[in-house]
């Protein structure tokens, strides 16, 4: 059998940076574990715009297409700030994301025991917390039609359209029991059924698919009573399931809970391919980070922690994803900090290749 192909894509600002840390990792799973992937490389987003003049290439495309996973690095940045909707560095990602068809979107939201402090709430609130929130990311208000800004008798009127059909709700739905039955079999679905006729298609639709998943424990909750649950006792939850503009704004509510988007990683899932691995995307949550791009100040922990993503999902090598989490936990735990981590004045904090080195240090102590 061939090694599984994984196509990493740098992108922008601290991307490449991120992503070289991500390098160390890929290779230490060959030298000290036997596991070999095949790694290509290509451009995305501003990176791709400045060799071809579109964010992302046909040729970048059709790449994505064919590997087993996607690693992104980031996109963006005041450079291209000025040009055309069409061809902003943001358009290369959706493109992936739209004709990959990657309609699961999975964002952990961990709270490592050695930041429990560093979170905005209280620590017995966040300590411990492990949920994962998986947004439907291909369809709903972000894609609906009609959209757009029109003339309506003397002004202008701004038109975006909430629509999902069963069968979108259904695959998102089967995506999120699926993970909640590799969990703690619980999984909660949140929209707004008191409001809007797509959220009560949404939960009339769960609640079926929840039949073929009797063991799984399936709640219900409107999605702003669903943020301020998040806020109040986020560990009441396990998965939580909703749609792609509620998961947008929930996810982000979530990811603070940890301390930093620099620990967030994602994951975007599609169909089975022929092989029967999922069309894959792992990205970090966070951005390009601009200014501090190219200074070694870029946390790489998020981008790691997407890598151990396609271990888990990808390439099921469960054991393997726990082992580079139990390095990050013990790189945290023996006070390993970039410079988004200190939490005291005076700290010294370590660079992005420093941290990179530090967490292979740890996985060379796990064996």
């Amino acid at each position: 059998m061939s090694n599984p192909s994984i196509l990493i894509l740098p992108g922008d600002g601290i991307g490449p940076e991120v992503m070289t840390e991500v390098k160390k990792v890929i290779s230490w799973f060959g030298a000290k574990r036997d596991i070999q992937f095949d790694v290509s490389e290509d451009l995305v987003g501003g990176a791709a715009y400045d060799a071809h003049g579109t964010p992302l290439h046909d040729d970048t495309m059709a790449r994505a297409q064919e590997v087993d996973a996607v690693l992104l690095g980031a996109v963006g940045g005041p450079k291209y700030d000025e040009l055309d909707f069409s061809v902003k560095p943001e358009r290369g990602l959706l493109r992936l994301r739209k004709e990959m068809d990657l309609f699961s979107n999975l964002r952990p939201a961990q709270c490592f025991d050695a930041l429990a402090d560093f979170s905005s709430l209280k620590k017995d609130v966040v300590a411990g917390l492990d949920i994962m929130i998986v947004r439907e990311l291909t369809s709903g208000i972000y894609f609906g039609e009609p959209r757009g800004i029109f003339e309506e008798g003397n002004e202008r009127v701004g038109i975006n359209t909430q629509r999902y059909t069963e069968s979108e709700i259904d695959r998102v739905a089967r995506s999120a029991f699926e993970l909640a039955m590799r969990r703690g079999k619980k999984l909660c679905s949140m929209e707004k059924a008191n409001v809007m006729e797509s959220g009560i298609l949404w939960r009339e639709v769960v609640t079926e698919v929840a039949k073929d998943y009797p063991e799984v424990a399936l709640s219900h909750m409107y999605a702003d009573a669903g943020a301020m649950q998040l806020c109040r006792w986020p560990k009441q939850f396990d998965v939580i399931v909703t749609d792609n503009l509620f998961g947008d704004l929930l996810s982000d509510a979530a990811a603070m809970l940890t301390g930093s988007l620099g620990m967030l990683p994602s994951a975007s899932l599609g169909a089975p391919m022929a092989n029967g691995r999922p069309k894959a995307l792992y990205e970090p949550v966070h951005g390009s980070a601009p200014d501090i791009a190219g200074q070694g100040k870029a946390n790489p922990i998020a981008c790691i922690l997407s890598f151990a993503m396609a271990l888990r999902y990808s390439f099921d090598l469960g054991s393997e994803a726990d082992r580079v989490e139990a390095a990050v936990e013990t790189a945290l735990a023996n006070g390993a900090r970039t410079a988004d981590l200190l939490g005291e004045e005076g700290a010294t904090p370590i660079s992005t290749s420093e941290m990179g080195d530090v967490i292979v240090a740890a996985l060379d102590a796990s064996l």
